[in-house]
């Protein structure tokens, strides 16, 4: 249960404005890789092209050995799971139900595999709960569970822990990593914190004005890094 993800030369533009400029990138199968970078550097432009959301302009994006993932039909094969949660207006339980209707899975089956889900971000006894009154942490537990009940061999995460608060940062990343023991699914993650990167992935990669400048396993990412930019910015002497 695992895929590769490559991009070659992808480029994007939005208007007049580069947001990708020639990324070049290879994720391996069953790795968790962080990309880290400031605001504005074109994070959430390429995840949203590796889900197949978009498009490139130029360039190539294989994933799972397929080119043009937005055409492929590899939708089951991703999970995504963006900054800020929405939830349907139904339970929590419906909420992450909902993929496996879809499926037509059995009702047992159902009930299995979206308890184990809840159990993952600490949720189970909020099953029953309206989404819309959750707080914004736990409607973003829900979120990971719905993306995760699905058992994506692809799981994108595109700063699924922004604002929120340590208790719930911890019961995420500990979803991420329990998602990732059970799997060993690919996972990446689009993340401005640095010590989340450490804690979670085991390679990272720099993207400044849509240039990929750097890759490396996290501990020399972060310690003895290459490119003076990457050293600068894990220093915290580049504006995130």
């Amino acid at each position: 249960m695992t895929v590769s993800v490559r991009l070659r030369g992808v480029q994007k533009s939005f208007g007049a404005k580069r947001v990708l400029d020639g990324v070049d990138l290879a994720v391996e199968p069953q790795e968790v890789f962080a990309l880290v970078g400031p605001s504005g550097a074109g994070k959430t432009t390429l995840l949203r092209i590796v889900a197949g959301l978009d498009g490139p302009d130029a360039g190539e994006v294989v994933v799972d050995g397929t080119a043009n993932p937005r055409s492929s039909g590899l939708g089951r094969e991703v999970g995504l799971v963006m900054q800020r949660p929405a939830v349907f207006r139904r339970t929590v339980f419906d909420n992450v139900a909902y993929g496996l209707h879809l499926q037509g899975l059995p009702e047992e089956e159902i009930d299995r595999r979206v308890s184990a889900a809840l159990d993952r971000v600490g949720l189970r006894d909020a099953r029953d709960a309206k989404a819309w009154t959750l707080s914004a942490g736990e409607a973003q537990r829900v979120c990971f569970a719905r993306a995760a009940v699905l058992r994506p061999k692809l799981l994108l995460l595109d700063e699924f822990t922004a604002n929120l608060d340590p208790a719930n940062v911890s019961l995420l990343e500990g979803a991420v990593t329990a998602y990732h023991r059970e799997t060993q699914a690919t996972i990446v993650i689009v993340t401005h914190n640095l010590f989340q990167a450490k804690r979670v992935a085991r390679r990272a990669g720099l993207l400044l004005g849509g240039k990929l400048v750097e890759t490396a396993d996290v501990e020399t990412f972060f310690t003895n890094p290459r490119n003076e930019r990457t050293r600068a910015f894990v220093r915290g002497e580049m504006p995130y």
